[in-house]
């Protein structure tokens, strides 16, 4: 398996095993405390949550990483990134403490949501440094395996973490004292990569400094303006236009997928809250599972078959699967569904990161990594909110599950429309 040889090369360098046990640290942590913003706003048995509350809770959860993205690099590239994670996790944690205290005397879910984003927000910076920082330990040649192997392994640990969130939860209790627990939990824990951090030495993470570098200020007034540029060039280079487009149709519709599921394990499979909790958490768990076999899968598909015949086969695939699975109303065609969705959504998402690194001019690759961000996260949102409109009490819908199987087909359609006609057709076998 290229996953296991890929993190034994790269876990031989002393500087990334620890900048990697910071990350698996710090998104263990993310695992609980996303599933204490989940429990309490949804799964909470003194809130009755609707699929407008679904909506808001997303928004809160990835509309920080979309607005604050274009803005983090300007100081990644001019504040001390081992400082920042040494320091974010100390803020982070604060807030996590004062938002759990908070909620345990009763606080308005305005406070809890206040308290969420600020998190988010901190959270943000820690991320982004991670990212920047991993050129600086690991060997040039061995930088593309430490780019696949990173954020798989902080996405199975995230879900691992959601997994100990539900058991602490289970300990704890489901009220508000039960997410003040949580969230004490998460704080601690992401403290703990503070320790990680401080191992190693301040100037090693960098940025290099660079006397021409714009001040911080004039930076952010043109981020706006690069934004506009990246997303320029990429309508001018079809093939990550088309690449981002079957991105966009995947987070749409997994927005409201997302959205039903929870209503439908809130309302109609179950009336009890916790075990709606559990159920959600054994979705969530294949589509993570398929999320892992999506990182095997892929480079041995894409060895055979072009990634322009891929991306819509996998959009098609999620399209026609679902419906089929879900359009059953069992609970065990939900299990199988999100594994579905893990392995065709992942394999979309790794398509698109090469598409994108091949075809986008490296000048403007930072620009439009945040347009692909900001796409990723906001489409997420823009489904939940469709779902609102869709959905009724109990989540079951058809004319959801439609929606979903009808979007992703004319997704693949538009993908293949909008690729240039020369990549459209297959290549014609040279002759002598």
């Amino acid at each position: 398996m290229s996953y296991v040889s890929d993190l034994r090369v790269v876990l031989r360098g002393r500087n990334f095993r620890r900048l990697f046990a910071t990350r698996l640290v710090s998104q263990f942590s993310d695992g609980i405390f996303q599933l204490a913003v989940g429990g309490y706003a949804f799964f909470s048995p003194e809130r009755q949550a609707s699929a407008a509350d679904i909506a808001a809770g997303l928004a809160v959860l990835l509309l920080p990483y979309s607005v604050l993205g274009p803005f983090v690099g300007v100081f990644i590239d001019r504040w001390s990134r081992r400082q920042i994670l040494v320091i974010a996790p100390i803020v982070r944690g604060t807030l996590l403490v004062l938002a759990a205290c908070l909620i345990a005397a009763g606080a308005s879910d305005v406070v809890f949501y206040a308290a969420a984003l600020g998190v988010l927000a901190v959270n943000r910076f820690f991320l982004s440094a991670l990212s920047a920082a991993l050129p600086h330990v690991v060997p040039s040649d061995q930088l593309m395996m430490a780019n696949a192997v990173t954020p798989t392994s902080g996405t199975v640990v995230t879900f691992v973490g959601a997994g100990a969130g539900v058991v602490l939860r289970i300990i704890s209790g489901s009220d508000d004292k039960g997410v003040a627990v949580l969230l004490v939990c998460s704080g601690l824990v992401f403290g703990l990569s503070a320790l990680i951090a401080r191992t190693m030495e301040r100037s090693l993470l960098g940025p290099a400094y660079d006397p021409d570098r714009p001040q911080a200020r004039e930076a952010v007034r043109h981020v706006l303006a690069g934004l506009v540029d990246g997303a320029r060039h990429i309508a001018h280079r079809r093939s990550a236009a088309a690449a981002l487009g079957g991105i966009a149709t995947h987070r749409l519709m997994f927005g409201i997928s997302t959205a039903a599921v929870v209503m439908l394990y809130r309302y109609h499979f179950t009336t009890d809250a916790d075990e709606a909790l559990k159920g959600i958490a054994l979705v969530l768990g294949a589509v993570g599972a398929g999320s892992f076999a999506a990182v095997v899968v892929t480079p041995w598909a894409t060895e055979r078959i072009r990634i322009e015949v891929w991306i819509p086969m996998m959009l098609v695939t999620c399209g026609v699967l679902e419906f089929a699975l879900c359009a059953t109303f069992r609970e065990w065609a939900f299990f199988g569904a999100g594994l579905v969705i893990g392995v065709a959504g992942q394999s979309v998402k790794i398509c698109v990161d090469t598409v994108v690194q091949r075809d986008v001019e490296d000048a403007y690759l930072g620009r439009a990594f945040s347009v692909y961000d900001m796409l990723f996260n906001g489409m997420t949102v823009l489904g939940a909110v469709l779902a609102a409109a869709l959905l009724p009490p109990d989540g079951k819908s058809y004319l959801a599950l439609a929606v979903i199987a009808v979007g992703y087909l004319l997704g693949a359609v538009a993908y293949r429309l909008t690729l240039p006609s020369a990549v459209r057709r297959p290549p014609v076998p040279a002759t002598d």
